[in-house]
């Protein structure tokens, strides 16, 4: 059937195209506000306020974290007992000072510019293709479509920001190296990027490249990519409408998602990048992810490639919350629809 009959005031019968207005095209087009450079500037923004508002208040907790993934190697060379997340958190409060408590947030602020606000608005983008209009006249997006566009904007925004989170993890774990009894590394960011650039060079800026990537990989499709798919499905099962309460249910499920994908590759990625290195610039622990992953899980077990995954929940839970309620909001005070 290419059309149908329809009939006018007087009483004759025309023939309509069944692709008209009233249709679905095929193949399918996304129903989304038009992708322009407005809306991914606007998003961008949105993305690096939320990111940054969110880690304001988690960030003392993605530092226990890399502090427990980064003890564990010192605990296995020197033989002492590995305190658990709750005591490095008071551990640092107690001997450091609150101060240690954001150490690095200023290498993670110039990260969210590069990191947290391109992989959203990268996603956005590669996602577009993949939405379409079902039968029902409801926006659709495949599982496999929303998980591999978050892989894939999850690695490029990581290849991009990968120094500063090098500089990052080495000012987060500083002040355990001060109570270790080693010299001092990075007392700021600007010194810990030329120290890092004048030890290992331009190449040296990217050491870690291959677990942080996969990381982000999986943390971008665990947290943006669910973000997206549960909303969808929270609407269609539970008949939410756009709102706090759908935002922050898809929001949660979006951090445990990403907590579980994600935790394995940050361990890998926690300990490359704080080794230290030897007057060439070369590493001295492990020679790459590989066999980083293969000394570790050997020597520790394998049950530490998922150490510091309640605090990695702990923090990405809420960091997923104020992040995309942030955004949202933002969006909804510019007049766009909901993400």
């Amino acid at each position: 059937m290419v059309g149908r009959m329809d009939k006018d005031s007087d009483e004759y019968w025309h023939l309509r195209p069944i692709y008209s207005d009233d249709y679905p095209k095929f193949p399918p087009i996304n129903v989304v506000e038009p992708l322009s450079a407005r809306n991914l500037f606007q998003l961008y923004v949105n993305a690096f306020i939320g990111s940054n508002f969110a880690e304001s208040f988690v960030f003392p907790l993605d530092v226990a974290k890399t502090r427990m993934q980064v003890d564990g190697e010192e605990a296995k060379r020197s033989g002492t007992k590995m305190p658990n997340f709750f005591g490095t958190l008071r551990n640092m409060w107690k001997v450091e000072g609150f101060k240690s408590m954001y150490a690095g947030f200023s290498s993670m602020v110039t990260r969210n510019l590069l990191f947290n606000s391109g992989r959203v608005v990268f996603y956005d983008i590669f996602r577009r293709p993949f939405l379409y209009i079902n039968e029902r006249n409801e926006e659709v997006l495949s599982v496999t479509a929303a998980l591999g566009c978050g892989f894939t904007a999850g690695c490029i925004a990581q290849a991009i920001a990968n120094p500063f989170d090098i500089v990052k993890v080495q000012m987060q774990t500083e002040g355990r190296r001060l109570q270790l009894g080693k010299p001092a590394r990075a007392s700021n960011m600007f010194q810990a990027f030329a120290d890092n650039y004048r030890s290992s060079g331009l190449p040296g800026m990217w050491r870690g490249i291959g677990p942080s990537c996969f990381r982000a990989c999986m943390m971008t499709a665990g947290d943006v990519g669910s973000y997206d798919l549960s909303k969808r499905t929270y609407k269609r099962t539970f008949q939410l409408e756009e709102g706090l309460l759908l935002r922050f249910y898809s929001s949660m499920t979006a951090g445990f998602v990403a907590s579980v994908l994600s935790c394995p590759a940050d361990v890998l990625k926690s300990r490359m990048m704080n080794q230290p290195l030897d007057k060439d610039g070369k590493n001295l622990y492990y020679k790459n992810t590989l066999e980083c992953l293969r000394i570790i899980v050997k020597e520790e077990g394998p049950i530490i490639l998922y150490k510091g995954l309640w605090p990695t929940w702990f923090r990405l839970g809420p960091f997923s919350v104020l992040l995309w309620l942030s955004i949202e909001q933002l969006r909804e005070w510019e007049g766009q629809s909901g993400f």
